[in-house]
C-alpha cells in the first residue's frame, strides 16, 4: 500500500479527485485539516483562548504542524498542490520538509507558476499540472500500467 500525503491549497476540489480517481488502487490518503475554520481555530479551542491575534495563530500552526510532521513523516509520496487564489507559504514549506526528509515529491500547480516555484519544482520528482496527472502517477507506480 502507498501512503500519500496531500498537502496545499484548500479552495478547490482536487483532493477529491486525486481520491476518486485512486479508487480501487491500493492507495491510503492523509492530509492536513481542510477546514478553514477548524483549522485556524483548533489551537485556541484545545489549548484555551488568546487576546492576541499572533499567539491565537500560533497556538494553531503549531498544534497544526504535529499533524503534518506525522503525515509528511508516514508518506511514501508527497503531493503539493499550489492553487492560484492565495500564496500557500505553508504548501512550500510543506514541500521542503519533504524534501528534506528525501520523500518522493509530486508537485500541482499551474503554468503561471513555473516561475516563481523553480526551486521546489526541482526538488520534486514529477511536476504536473492536474489532479488526474497525479492518479496516473499513483497508477504506474503501483502496476507500471501507462493511461489509456
Amino acid at each position: 500500500m502507498l501512503n500519500v500525503y496531500l498537502s496545499g491549497e484548500i479552495h478547490t476540489d482536487w483532493r477529491e479527485r486525486i481520491v476518486e480517481g485512486a479508487s480501487g488502487l491500493d492507495v491510503a490518503f492523509t492530509g492536513p485539516v481542510t477546514d478553514h475554520a477548524a483549522s485556524d481555530d483548533c489551537g485556541v479551542a484545545i489549548m484555551g483562548a488568546e487576546e492576541s491575534k499572533f499567539w491565537h495563530d500560533r497556538k494553531g500552526a503549531q498544534l497544526n504542524a504535529i499533524r503534518t510532521r506525522k503525515g509528511i513523516a508516514d508518506a511514501d509520496i508527497v503531493v503539493v498542490r499550489f492553487g492560484d487564489q492565495y500564496k500557500q507559504w505553508n504548501a512550500a514549506f510543506d514541500a521542503g520538509y519533504a524534501a528534506a526528509l528525501g520523500k518522493s515529491l509530486v508537485v500541482l500547480h499551474g503554468p503561471d507558476h513555473a516561475h516563481a516555484l523553480k526551486e521546489v519544482d526541482a526538488a520534486a520528482l514529477a511536476v504536473v499540472e492536474q489532479p488526474e496527472q497525479v492518479v496516473a502517477i499513483l497508477r504506474y507506480v503501483l502496476s507500471g500500467e501507462l493511461p489509456g
